[in-house]
């Protein structure tokens, strides 16, 4: 009997075939196959996504590779070995001499080893006295010797160099003599001193951060900067929202203002307010007072829910949409796009792909502290590798979010020493408290990371630095970064270990227009809050026109007369330059064009936890 359309069999996998049909035996092992796949991949990831949970994210086995690789050359490398022997012996002799010299001596002998620059755990004048100052410059030499150890093996990878090297001097910096009571002269004397009251006090703060680790409540003082009552007050109102945005229209403070209106973009790896904190040092509250209308985007802290958003998904409903808002309130006007950090770089990739479509919606773009090519990110490339990249997504596909705990935890061991280490001196040594302040407590005011976003940007962008060379695909065809056209003003900040920044030089070779670039001092932060008036800032800055030749950055820095105050006041000059002349200030909102007023600044996504 012949069946019609509806009773035709159905190839399943899952039991025998209906009406006596033969099996199929590749369809069946390719289905077997298939699950086994299922089956084997999720072991693997539930396995390595319960280690994460003990080595907080840092893969074991990138960590053995890097380690096997330096040791494997350096055993096969005896001239190496002479090398380092002899340094050890040259070492330990230097150190011998100086013992006995200042064993019978007071303070001012001349050192063995001088700290780096950035060392500052034995600069106190209690260190240069016997015996301490033979402890610290015994741990100094010991510390340079293991550099010259894990250093210039030939034949082991950059990276895993790099990684060792790193690897050594996290553990040589968890036994300075500085994290100890009875060999740091400064934590005895205050002991003495105090008859051990610092000790009960830095008991007390210990059970106190345990307690707030283990709740996950934020640091000691940090509830005394809350967003739109001590930080991010500068007033507005919320024009629109989508499930990943809010935007924010700042309310006027002159009678007139610029025709073009600023948007600007910040990390979603922070909360927005980094740019808006006290009214002394807000930015926003800065170009709200010099004549201009601005607009922020506000990050939706997202969830496990949210784990299958992607980078295009915070392009479109990030900028994309943002720019269409903006341009809702300030129809007919070009807008001043601003980006920092990885609002930057995405910003960056919005632009490029408006620019290959035939679009013009920007006046000019400024960059803070952002990276468009990622061959040299400083340290956080440390932890860009297809083994740690891996075992990081395991770890994100488990609970759909990268938290804000272990995104802090590399940054912390970047910057060890400062972070943790003196923390721990100063906190439980000395038992004094930390003196929390605006721009401390927003960087504890952190936002989780989609599974998915953060797998696309870490792979496409830090991995494989696809932007720079053309491989980057928006909606299936690659953007150009040369497609970016418009003036841009650039700034990067001397001590940065985030965006370090020769890398934020590295756009005077990709950018195909006019580049106006600033080097600020200070780091990543606190180089880009640098507001007029703020002691001990200075900067860098000039102008490449597009068809200039190249100067590396060196030279560029040689060759550059530094200024004595705030980078702010030349980009606002900057901008004013590029600006049209002041007019009556738009509406906030615009209820014709759907964006009514929904709520008072700062909003509701600022203060998602």
């Amino acid at each position: 009997m012949a069946h019609g359309p509806a009773e035709t069999n159905v190839d399943r996998h899952d039991g025998p075939r209906q009406n006596g049909s033969a099996p199929d035996p590749i369809k069946d092992n390719r289905c077997n196959e298939v699950s086994s796949r299922s089956v084997t991949e999720f072991l693997d990831r539930a396995t390595h996504a319960g280690m994460a949970r003990f080595t907080k994210g840092v893969s074991p086995a990138a960590l053995a590779g890097a380690y096997l690789d330096w040791m494997a050359h350096l055993a096969t490398s005896p001239g190496k070995q002479i090398e380092i022997t002899q340094k050890a012996f040259g070492k330990w002799l230097r150190l011998s001499r100086f013992a006995m010299t200042c064993a019978g001596a007071q303070a001012g002998l001349d050192p063995c080893i001088e700290p780096l620059p950035q060392d500052r755990r034995f600069r106190d004048e209690a260190w240069q006295k016997w015996p301490y100052n033979v402890i610290s410059q015994g741990f100094l030499l010991n510390q340079q010797w293991w550099h010259n150890v894990t250093t210039d093996v030939r034949g082991v990878t950059r990276q895993h160099e790099n990684v060792m090297e790193f690897a050594s001097r996290q553990i040589l910096d968890a036994f300075s003599p500085s994290n100890f009571l009875l060999t740091n002269p400064e934590a005895l004397a205050k002991t003495r001193q105090e008859r051990g009251q610092n000790l009960f006090r830095g008991f007390r703060n210990w059970l106190d951060d345990l307690d707030r680790l283990q709740n996950d409540k934020p640091p000691a003082g940090a509830e005394a900067f809350r967003p739109g009552h001590e930080v991010a007050v500068t007033p507005g109102k919320v024009v629109y929202r989508n499930h990943l945005i809010e935007l924010i229209q700042y309310t006027p403070t002159t009678e007139t203002v610029r025709p073009e209106p600023i948007l600007i973009v910040p990390a979603w790896i922070m909360k927005y307010y980094i740019l808006d904190l006290s009214p002394e040092n807000s930015m926003v509250k800065f170009l709200v007072d010099q004549g201009y209308t601005v607009f922020m985007i506000s990050w939706r802290n997202p969830d496990a829910e949210d784990r299958d958003l992607g980078m295009d998904d915070y392009r479109k409903m990030g900028v994309m949409d943002a720019i269409g808002a903006v341009q809702g309130i300030v129809p007919g006007q070009k807008i001043h796009g601003v980006g920092y950090c990885l609002g930057g770089t995405l910003l960056s990739i919005a632009a490029a792909t408006i620019g290959r479509d035939g679009g013009d919606p920007f006046a000019t773009l400024s960059y803070f502290a952002s990276q468009i090519d990622f061959t040299e990110p400083g340290e956080l490339q440390l932890f860009i590798n297809d083994s740690q990249l891996t075992f990081l997504e395991d770890m994100m596909w488990d609970q759909g979010y990268l938290d804000t705990t272990q995104m802090s935890g590399a940054f912390q061991m970047i910057k060890s020493v400062d972070l943790v280490w003196s923390q721990i001196l100063h906190r439980y040594l000395m038992g004094d408290e930390t003196a929390m302040f605006d721009l401390m407590a927003w960087n504890a005011d952190g936002t989780r990371m989609p599974f998915r976003m953060h797998s696309e940007y870490l792979r496409s962008l830090f991995l494989n630095n696809e932007l720079t060379e053309g491989r980057f695909l928006v909606e299936g065809r690659p953007i150009s970064v040369t497609d970016i056209r418009v003036p841009v003003f650039s700034v990067g900040t001397a001590k940065d270990h985030v965006a370090p920044w020769k890398s934020v030089y590295k756009m005077h070779l990709y950018l195909d227009t006019d580049l106006t670039f600033a080097l600020a001092s200070g780091g990543h932060n606190t180089g880009i809050v640098s507001e007029p008036g703020h002691k001990n800032r200075s900067y860098q800055i000039a102008t490449a026109r597009h068809d200039d030749h190249y100067v590396d950055p060196e030279s560029w820095a040689a060759r550059t007369p530094k200024k004595d105050g705030s980078w702010w006041l030349d980009w606002v000059s900057w901008l004013d330059g590029r600006s049209g002349a002041p007019k009556a200030p738009p509406s906030i909102g615009n209820e014709n064009a759907g964006l009514a007023t929904l709520t008072d600044a700062p909003g509701t996504y600022v203060v998602q936890k």
